[in-house]
């Protein structure tokens, strides 16, 4: 169904994915271990908290790894069209795992707030390994972002946001320590609390969009609208009806009815639809178009 070109180019798209992923893997093992052994020498409870909080964007890497190799299982007697939903399924549970992250984020600020002295107090150096690794992951998110969409997956979109989320944890930790540091121990719930709302949002519309994807949503208008002047501008089409499109990964499926001058031969009008075909894949992400050839009359009746 997808040209040699196109499968070319999600070839590229895939290895671009994996490679990313593991950048992250790398990252956040190495961040991780260092965050959870720095917060028991200084006794930041919340800097250890922020450790096994970096472990979840492992999870959320392993998803993505795993989805974009099933996502390049060709077509076969169940899946006709591929397996490129599995994206789609890797963004529902990504965002679901934020949605976790925030509720999870929210749960421990309302306990901070209930038993304020339960905050330990912590030592300077707490805070600089925070800022340091704030700085890391906003790093890895700009990076992952950038790769995603140069490549133009929405599941790579999805993990790069999961890793802007752990940066916004590292912030309420250097936050929480200041407070600590100031005297002022509710500063750190409260801002728990406000960056919690924030991932939880996050999570809920990653995996709304999801969802909608699973469930056959169509492209954007100026998508759509991009993809009708690439098929009028076919020669021999002389109008278009009921196009519709739907999502399955990153990728599109298209369905039109193609009008043609009813005057044309069989083979004339089945050469315009594999032109419209040819053109309509080389020029968008497009993984199959179903096309429908209608014949009409031409403007007086005549047969050119």
């Amino acid at each position: 169904m997808i040209n040699i070109e196109n499968d070319n180019k999600y070839h590229v798209r895939s290895r671009a994915a994996r490679n990313s992923t593991l950048v992250s893997v790398v990252i956040n093992l190495f961040l991780s271990c260092f965050q959870v052994i720095a917060g028991i020498f200084s006794g930041s409870q919340g800097l250890i908290a922020d450790g096994m909080h970096s472990f979840s964007d492992l999870v959320a890497d392993f998803v993505v790894l795993i989805a974009n190799k099933k996502s390049r299982k060709p077509r076969d007697e169940d899946h006709h069209y591929g397996h490129w939903r599995y994206e789609n399924g890797a963004s529902l549970i990504i965002g679901a795992l934020l949605c976790l992250v925030g509720a999870g984020m929210l749960w421990s600020a309302m306990g901070k707030l209930w038993h304020p002295e339960a905050i330990p107090e912590v030592h300077m150096i707490a805070l600089w390994v925070a800022l340091g690794a704030i700085g890391i992951k906003e790093l890895l998110f700009r990076y992952m972002l950038k790769i995603a969409k140069k490549v133009q997956s929405s599941m790579l979109v999805a993990n790069a946001w999961h890793a802007r989320s752990d940066a916004a944890s590292s912030i309420v930790v250097a936050l929480g320590i200041i407070g600590n540091l100031a005297g002022f121990p509710w500063f750190d719930p409260v801002a728990a609390m406000v960056v919690g709302v924030m991932i939880g949002l996050m999570g809920y519309r990653f995996t709304r969009d999801a969802l909608h994807d699973l469930m056959d949503r169509s492209v954007d208008i100026q998508t759509e609208q991009e993809i009708k002047n690439t098929i009028l501008a076919v020669p021999g089409v002389d109008g278009l009806h009921d196009l519709k499109t739907r999502k399955a990964g990153d990728l599109i499926l298209v369905d039109a009815h193609l009008e043609v001058n009813a005057w044309l031969s069989v083979k004339e009008g089945h050469d315009i639809a594999v032109a419209v075909r040819a053109q309509v894949l080389k020029d968008h992400q497009v993984l199959n178009i179903m096309l429908h050839v209608d014949p009409v009359m031409p403007p007086h009746g005549g047969n050119s």
